[in-house]
């Protein structure tokens, strides 16, 4: 026998239908009516099934400005990532044909820069430029703690902080 849906969901149930073709025109305006808009749009509420956000969300004298913030944040981490998989497209096209991953490869890869990236994001901005500057850019912890300004103590704390964020990214895989 089906249970009845929250309350909660019945409420952003009602929020998808006042909204959800709002929402879907003011992506397709952003994304130059890119088929992306749908998913996007979708993607919005699910956001707001999975966290605590519908509580908040049921409750807003204005609805539309919290949607418009949810889908904005999906819509840059959209934009982030056609960004990411254009250049690793554009590395891949100069790689000889023999030499190419295949595409089951290209896929674990793919994903695999996007789990790194978004573990980067993560990080304060400090400690993400510590880490690219030493695992990049290959600059000893002096050098990187001369560029930054800080001791390099500090940086060794930042670095801690990167390759514990590593680790955990290694562990959920």
């Amino acid at each position: 026998m089906p249970t009845a849906p929250s309350p909660l969901h019945a409420e952003v149930a009602a929020l998808y239908t006042a909204h959800h073709s709002w929402l879907l025109g003011w992506l397709r305006r952003k994304l130059s009516g890119a088929d992306h808009a749908a998913d996007l749009a979708q993607d919005t509420f699910v956001r707001l099934m999975s966290t605590q956000a519908p509580q908040r969300a049921v409750a807003l004298r204005e609805p539309r400005a919290y949607l418009t913030t949810v889908a904005r944040n999906l819509l840059i981490n959209h934009v982030q990532r056609q960004s990411l998989e254009r250049a690793w497209l554009e590395a891949m096209a100069l790689v000889p044909e023999p030499l190419a991953p295949s595409p089951e490869q290209r896929l674990l890869i793919l994903e695999t820069l996007h789990q790194i990236d978004a573990m980067l994001d993560g990080l304060p901005p400090k400690v993400r430029e510590a880490f690219l500057l030493s695992q990049l850019d290959g600059l000893s912890y002096v050098q990187v703690a001369e560029r930054l300004g800080v001791t390099d103590r500090t940086i060794k704390r930042y670095m801690a902080q990167a390759f514990e964020q590593c680790i955990l990214l290694v562990d959920g895989a």
